[in-house]
Order: structure tokens, then C-alpha cells, then sequence
């Protein structure tokens, strides 16, 4: 039976008014999924090369492209800090207004420079994301985060999904052209806009709004608190101050060896990732050129993508091994198979088998996902994590943009989309080299840890030496879920 000193021992969000947050996390999981419906997104690039924009495929590999790099990198720190110093719901408003941009100069724009405008607009849309998942925590209690975010999460793939398969169907079933589909894609966005508006301010976010006497980096039982109380939360010098003190305990943190390697896999496999995103389909059309709309796939090929990415993320929260003993060798082997996947969509003439690999490469990056977030996230306070993605994301982007520079803008080496994938299957290949040596390191430390204990062990009990790990006098230690 409950004990109803229990319920009264809880924060008051999680007693009254109940109904109130429950309606507020349905309508954000609903505009999450909302906004996801962009039918016309998987087809943009066939759209941008085919007869109704008649660009080559030199001016968007090298010219438009590139653009989203640079201005998600340009906008990505200003964003971060306005979501929470703003609290969430205006950086929301102008991720729906870029959303409208990005369509309108899609089906209005003639000229490489506004193409190069929608991209501007498109890496606003990618650094306001942060936006709506961070929201989330300021509408309920933190027993209730874990829960809450996965529904937030779920709400946002199941759009992706939907919208992938919307697109798909309308091209191939339908015979809808990619101009109509954005304009449906429009109305989607419009509509996205308007259910913006609609959202809560909250008045509390993790930095600059936050109740008097949370100066401390640990979490606050007060961030989900929507109304009353002071939302200003000190000076602007007692602002500063905090930032620059949790930037320190960042800095302090990193070496840890977890926490480094795990921010370390963030920041350079994200890059190659994020590279292979933006210009598959480039690839796709060069594989196969088709006039035929309803045979381009790239709808359902998202779909697919997006089904393994969550399944194989699902899948990684059960993986119960030893991490601080084989994350190197996981990473390693995850890694490997990847530059296998990017050599083999580069070097196949057959577009179903180029597919296939860029489903499984997707599927492999969304299974170490949540692993990354659990291990960076384990040992730190709801702040701090918050600050650590951010950083890592930082220099994740600012490596993709210096890559970017050197490889695909036409002011460095302005590499076709061949060429282009060969540079990311050695930086993979090189990745995983890299990672694999370091699992055989750390194994040849585990084993020269494990002699001593043997030997101290046949010597009896009272004989283990005190200087070994914690982790080496029980075999369960370091064991967890990711």
C-alpha cells in the first residue's frame, strides 16, 4: 500500500496539479511528432538536381552543401545559451520559422545563393533541436526524466518515420512531383508554427533561470516547477560565475578515462557521420541516375534507416557487459564495420545494395548512441551533462566544418561525391585502427592488473594487495547497463 508520507515527502509537480503536466508533455510529444512531418525532406537533393531546379551536381556538392555546415557551426553555441537563457519556447518558434524558410526558398528560390540560404536555415533548424529535447525537463519532476524524454524521443522518430514513409508513398504510389511534395511539406511546417505558439514558457531552465539557492552544479529539485517564485535567479555576475565554475568542473572531469573516451567517440565519429548524412544522396543519384520520380526510394530507405536506428538503440539499453574493460574494443569493431559500409556504398554499381549499407551504417552509429549517453551521463549531475554534450557537439561540428573546408567547398580541394567517400572510409578506417590498438592496451593493463591478483589470491584472502582496483576485487564490478 502507498504510504501517504511518502506522497507528501514528494516535490509538489509530482502531486498537483497532476492532470496540468501529463497534458503538457502529451502536447509536446504531439508537436514533436508534428514537426517531423516534412514528406518532401528525403527528396530534396533529386529535387535540386532534377528539371525543376536544374542545378549540377558540381554546384550542390560543392557550393549549397557546404553551407550547412558552416552556418549550423556559426549558430550552434549563440542557440545553445539563447534556449535556456530565453527558456526554450522562442528558440522553438524560430526553429518553425526557419522550417518555413527552408520550403519557401525551396519552391520560390532560382539561384545557387538561395539555396544557399535555405541551407543557412536548415543548420538553424538543426542547432534549435536541442531546444525540444532539453523542454522536456523543465515540465516534470527529475523522477520522472528518464521516463519522459524516451516519450519525447519515441514521439520525434515515430514523425521521422512517418513522414519518410508519407513522402515515399506519395512519389511511388501516387505520382506526386517533388514540387507538390513541398508544398505539402510546407503546410506541414506551417501548421508545426502554429502549434509553437501554443507551447508553455516554462520558468525555469538549468542556467540562467534558476531558483535562488541552485547556485550548486548539482540537480535542482526546483527546474520543473512551471509557475511562481522568482524566475530571474540571481545576478547577472552570479550567472557568470556558475557557467565559468561548471566550464572548470568540465575541464576537471575529463580525466576521467570513461567520460574522455566515450566525448572522444562524440566528437569525431559524429563528424563522419553527420558528412555521410549530408551527402548520400548525392551519391544515391550518381549511383542511379533516373527522370523517373517514382523510382527514387530515398523515402523508404529513411524509413528503414529510421526503424533500425531505434530498434538497435532499444537493443543497446540491454547490453550488460564491462564497459570500462571493453567500450575500446566495441567502439573498435562498431567502427571498422562502418568504413567496410562506407567503401562498399562507394565502390557498388547496384543502388539496393548501396541502401542496404546506409540502413546498417545508420543502424550501427544509433546502437552506440544511448551507450555514449549513458557513460558520459552516469557520473554526472543533470548541468553538467547538459554542458558536456554541448562541448562535445561543439567541437564535433567544428571538426566537421574544417573537414568540410578541405574536402567538399570548391575553395579547398572541391572533391566529387566519390572521392569525398574514399576520405571518409579512411577516416573511419583510421578511427577504428586507432580504437582497436587502445582495446589492446587497455587489455594488456587489465592482464598485468589480474597477475598480481592471482598470485595474491593462491597466497590466501588476507593477502590481496591494497593497491588494486576496486573494480578487480569483484568479478561483477563495472558491469552496467547501458
Amino acid at each position: 500500500m502507498p504510504n501517504k508520507d511518502d506522497d507528501a515527502k514528494k516535490p509538489v509537480s509530482e502531486t498537483v496539479p497532476d492532470q496540468r503536466w501529463k497534458l503538457q508533455v502529451f502536447y509536446l510529444c504531439f508537436y514533436g511528432f508534428m514537426t517531423q512531418i516534412r514528406p518532401g525532406e528525403s527528396f530534396i537533393t533529386p529535387y535540386l538536381l532534377g528539371a525543376d531546379k536544374n542545378f549540377t551536381q558540381a554546384e550542390v556538392t560543392n557550393v549549397i552543401m557546404p553551407v550547412l555546415t558552416y552556418s549550423y557551426m556559426a549558430v550552434l553555441v549563440p542557440v545553445f545559451l539563447l534556449t535556456d537563457y530565453l527558456r526554450y519556447k522562442p528558440v522553438l518558434v524560430l526553429q518553425s520559422l526557419s522550417h518555413v524558410s527552408i520550403w519557401l526558398l525551396l519552391l520560390l528560390g532560382t539561384s545557387v545563393l538561395a539555396m544557399q540560404l535555405m541551407e543557412f536555415f536548415y543548420g538553424v533548424t538543426m542547432a534549435a533541436r536541442i531546444a525540444y529535447s532539453s523542454y522536456i525537463f523543465s515540465l516534470v519532476a527529475p523522477s520522472r526524466y528518464q521516463r519522459m524524454a524516451s516519450y519525447s524521443r519515441s514521439a520525434v522518430l515515430l514523425g521521422v518515420f512517418t513522414s519518410s514513409v508519407l513522402g515515399q508513398l506519395c512519389v511511388t504510389l501516387g505520382g506526386v512531383s517533388f514540387l507538390t511534395l513541398n508544398y505539402v511539406s510546407l503546410g506541414f511546417v506551417s501548421f508545426g508554427l502554429v502549434l509553437t505558439l501554443f507551447l508553455e514558457r516554462p520558468q525555469r531552465s538549468l542556467f540562467f533561470n534558476r531558483p535562488k539557492g541552485a547556485g550548486d552544479g548539482a540537480a535542482s529539485a526546483e527546474l520543473d516547477k512551471m509557475a511562481g517564485g522568482d524566475d530571474g535567479g540571481g545576478t547577472r555576475g552570479w550567472r557568470e560565475a556558475t557557467l565559468c565554475r561548471m566550464l572548470r568542473e568540465v575541464g576537471a572531469l575529463a580525466g576521467q578515462p570513461q567520460l574522455r573516451l566515450w566525448s572522444l567517440w562524440w566528437v569525431f565519429n559524429s563528424a563522419g557521420y553527420y558528412l555521410m548524412l549530408y551527402y548520400v544522396h548525392i551519391l544515391w543519384s550518381e549511383i542511379y541516375p533516373t527522370t523517373d520520380n517514382r523510382r527514387v526510394y530515398n523515402g523508404g530507405v529513411d524509413a528503414a534507416s529510421t526503424l533500425l536506428g531505434a530498434g538497435a538503440s532499444f537493443a543497446a539499453g540491454y547490453m550488460k557487459i564491462r564497459w570500462t574493460l571493453w567500450s575500446e574494443l566495441v567502439i573498435g569493431v562498431v567502427t571498422a564495420f562502418q568504413a567496410g559500409l562506407l567503401l562498399l556504398m562507394n565502390t557498388t554499381s547496384n543502388i539496393w545494395l548501396c541502401y542496404t549499407a546506409y540502413v546498417l551504417f545508420r543502424g550501427s552509429h544509433q546502437f552506440l548512441v544511448p551507450i555514449a549517453i549513458f557513460q558520459i551521463a552516469t557520473s554526472l549531475s543533470k548541468e553538467l551533462c547538459a554542458l558536456v554534450f554541448g562541448v562535445n557537439t561543439f567541437f564535433a561540428t567544428v571538426l566537421k566544418t574544417v573537414i568540410t573546408i578541405v574536402v567538399a567547398d570548391k575553395r579547398g580541394l572541391g572533391l566529387s561525391v566519390h572521392p569525398q567517400f574514399y576520405v571518409y572510409f579512411g577516416y573511419f578506417t583510421l578511427l577504428a585502427v586507432v580504437y582497436l590498438l587502445a582495446a589492446v592496451g587497455t587489455g594488456i593493463r587489465h592482464s598485468c592488473r589480474k597477475q598480481p591478483v592471482e598470485l595474491a589470491l593462491a597466497k590466501g584472502p588476507c593477502q590481496l594487495p591494497a593497491e588494486v582496483p576496486a573494480q578487480e576485487r569483484s568479478p561483477e564490478a563495472g558491469a552496467v547497463q547501458a
